[in-house]
Order: structure tokens, then sequence, then C-alpha cells
């Protein structure tokens, strides 16, 4: 079973910063494919960042340029910087780990293991 642990969601103002953390085994962030996915009330649950196992990333493209997805040099957390946030960004963030293939890279159904979720909001 693998758990996931996320971490760093809170409020910040439009154009601001904040840095998600999410936290597995080392084997889980190095030998899978990783991703955040978010949810804002009343919306589905959209994808917004992934790395494969090959070391590409993928982006969403409203966030293209503003986030950047990465590992941890040990491999025990991946991360999510996100830059210059706006109040679209707003929504409960999920790590999510698997083994999708390519084409599936960008779906919920890709990923089999999720983290419970931690609350961005951005606002004046």
């Amino acid at each position: 079973q693998v758990e996931l642990v996320d971490a760093g969601g809170g409020l910040v103002q439009p154009g601001g910063s904040l840095r998600l953390s999410c936290k597995a085994s080392a084997r889980t962030f190095s030998t899978g494919t990783v991703a955040w996915f978010r949810q804002a009330p009343d919306k589905e649950r959209e994808f917004v960042a992934a790395r494969r196992y090959s070391g590409h990333t993928y982006y969403e493209d409203s966030v293209k340029g503003r986030f950047s997805i990465s590992r941890d040099r040990d491999n025990s957390a991946l991360n999510l910087q996100m830059n210059n946030l706006k109040p679209e960004d707003a929504a409960v963030y999920y790590c999510a780990a698997g083994s999708p293939i390519l084409s599936a890279t960008r779906t919920v159904g890709g990923y089999r293991h999720w983290s419970q979720g931690t609350q961005v909001t951005v606002s004046s």
C-alpha cells in the first residue's frame, strides 16, 4: 500500500507563491509516475502537472510557466512550486501516484494512489 501525505497549502494573495510537498516512499517517486491534480468546489478533479518515471514533465496549459513539479534529490518528496497564483488556482490539491500509460498521464483514472488533499486559497 502506498501512502501519500501532502502539505503546504494555505492562504495567499493573488500574485503570491506557495510550495506544496507530498511525501511517500522513495520508490514511489523514483519508479512511478507522480502528479498533482486539483478540485475546486462543484468542479471535477483536474490535472495540474505530472512527472513520469522517464523524467518528462507535463503541465496543464493554464499553469505553464507558473508552476513547476519536481522531486527532492533523495526522492523522498514530490513538490509543486506555484508562482504568480491567481484566484482561479484556488482548489484542493491532491498528489497522485501510479503507472499510467502515456496517453493517460493527465487523467484521474491513470492513478491508483492519492493523498488526502491540501487546500489552496488565493484571495486578497
